[in-house]
């Protein structure tokens, strides 16, 4: 299987060359951190935040993002996981009482950002996991409300002081 894949993966070009040369990129998500791009944000710490993505699965799909950059999640030292995983609960709950939904999904893909991240989404069905259907021109006025929601929900500003 393994043999499979290598080969499968050597005839095919991948959709983000960077990724096959092994070129780092800079973060798009330091970007968003650092104020430099705009984001949604729900939820920020002194070690990550989560924020809204811009090409959302379902309203209120939310992004939990360690502020260091770390490339897989399986490199992310012990506290930092378990801190990033506890925040993802937190939202995932807020998520949950906001929209709703059967379940609140998550996925750590790290392919398209080369940055550590937690997709939580609301999902009635495992389609609703399905990155192909993302959106990709949401309604801004749907972000701003599913930002607000989800803020409601676990009761977060940004004008509190960072919690550790």
């Amino acid at each position: 299987m393994e043999e499979w894949g290598r080969q499968r993966h050597a005839a095919t070009p991948h959709p983000l060359p960077w990724l096959e040369t092994g070129t780092p990129m800079a973060t798009l998500f330091t970007k968003i951190l650092q104020g430099e791009i705009p984001g949604r944000f729900v939820y920020r710490d002194d070690h990550c935040a989560a924020f809204l993505t811009i090409a959302p699965l379902r309203p209120g799909h939310t992004l939990v993002v360690p502020i260091a950059e770390v490339d897989h999640w399986i490199d992310l030292p012990e506290e930092l996981s378990t801190h990033l995983f506890t925040v993802a609960q937190r939202i995932a709950r807020g998520i949950q009482e906001a929209f709703q939904p059967e379940k609140v999904g998550m996925i750590i893909a790290g392919l398209e950002v080369r940055h550590v991240h937690i997709h939580l989404s609301p999902i009635w069905g495992l389609g609703d996991l399905n990155f192909e259907r993302q959106e990709q021109n949401p309604d801004p006025a749907m972000l701003d409300d599913a930002m607000q929601r989800i803020r409601q929900a676990i009761d977060w500003s940004p004008q509190r002081e960072p919690e550790a």
